[in-house]
């Protein structure tokens, strides 16, 4: 179960996640050339933040090539955080699960990063060891019976801005895809 004590105590956490987010997509912490006019504002009047942000960046010229690169080093802690809360919060409305237990893994990667093969894995909603039907009575049973809100088996709550997928055996899996560039993913065994 998500409590509102733990939803609220994750407030900086999520700040963090998404201003860092929308930092590596618009290549800059630069207020002014992020998409979101709230993400503008919270770099605008943040300056510790902003500063964190652009302080977790490099820029290197990789060798033999004439264009630099950047890579962004996030607070991975701050990230599996929020992860790991959504993924809680996704187990419980879609199973009415509450789990309170640390997970076996908590991973969050872009989706440029994974392999063919790690991309296929990832996108795969027919998982072996996990069963093909929820529980009768669950959220996710009418959602795979009627198909509500699904696409291949993900649940699209805004196209290119956010989907899920979980799956519940005795264990449980949930997988996130962010802005179409994070990838996510969270296990209990």
């Amino acid at each position: 179960m998500v409590c509102s004590k733990c939803n609220s105590g994750f407030s900086k956490d999520e700040e963090y996640f998404a201003i860092f987010l929308s930092c590596i997509l618009a290549g800059t912490t630069d207020p002014a050339k992020q998409k979101n006019l709230n993400f503008q504002r919270a770099l605008a009047r943040n300056r510790s933040l902003l500063k964190r942000i652009e302080n977790s960046k490099e820029i290197y010229l990789p060798k033999g090539e004439d264009e630099s690169k950047t890579i962004w080093h996030p607070e991975n802690d701050r990230i599996n955080r929020v992860v790991l809360k959504n993924a809680r919060g996704h187990a419980y409305f879609e199973f009415g699960e509450p789990i309170p237990d640390e997970p076996d893994y908590v991973w969050a990667r872009p989706l440029e990063t994974l392999s063919e093969s790690e991309r296929n894995d990832f996108e795969a909603t027919s998982i072996a060891g996990f069963s093909a039907w929820p529980e009768v009575g669950s959220r996710m049973m009418t959602r795979v019976v009627g198909g509500q809100d699904l696409i291949d088996g993900w649940v699209v709550v805004q196209d290119n801005v956010y989907r899920y997928f979980a799956v519940q055996a005795g264990t449980m899996l949930v997988r996130t895809v962010i802005w179409g560039y994070l990838a996510t993913e969270v296990y209990w065994g």
